[in-house]
């Protein structure tokens, strides 16, 4: 359960900052949403590559989720 709080908020901060970076505007909503989707595809994605190293895996890995689903969201979706 713990673990799942840290997630959340991680995401968040991991979607926040990701889309500023790439540009996206979004709603705090959706931000918050994509953040955590790439937190969960990130981490997944770090530890079978690097196994578990703290909380800089976790936001690292949210961080780079959120920039792969930023990147196909505007690849693939908001140019319709």
């Amino acid at each position: 359960m713990f673990g799942f709080v840290i997630l959340l908020l991680v995401g968040a901060g991991a979607g926040f900052l990701a889309t500023r970076m790439m540009g996206v505007r979004m709603a705090p909503a959706p931000t918050v949403a994509i953040g955590v989707i790439g937190a969960i595809v990130g981490v997944w994605i770090l530890r079978l590559a690097l196994g578990f190293l703290g909380i800089f895996v976790w936001f690292a890995g949210a961080f780079f989720g959120v920039v792969i689903l930023l990147w196909a969201y505007k690849t693939f979706i908001e140019k319709r």
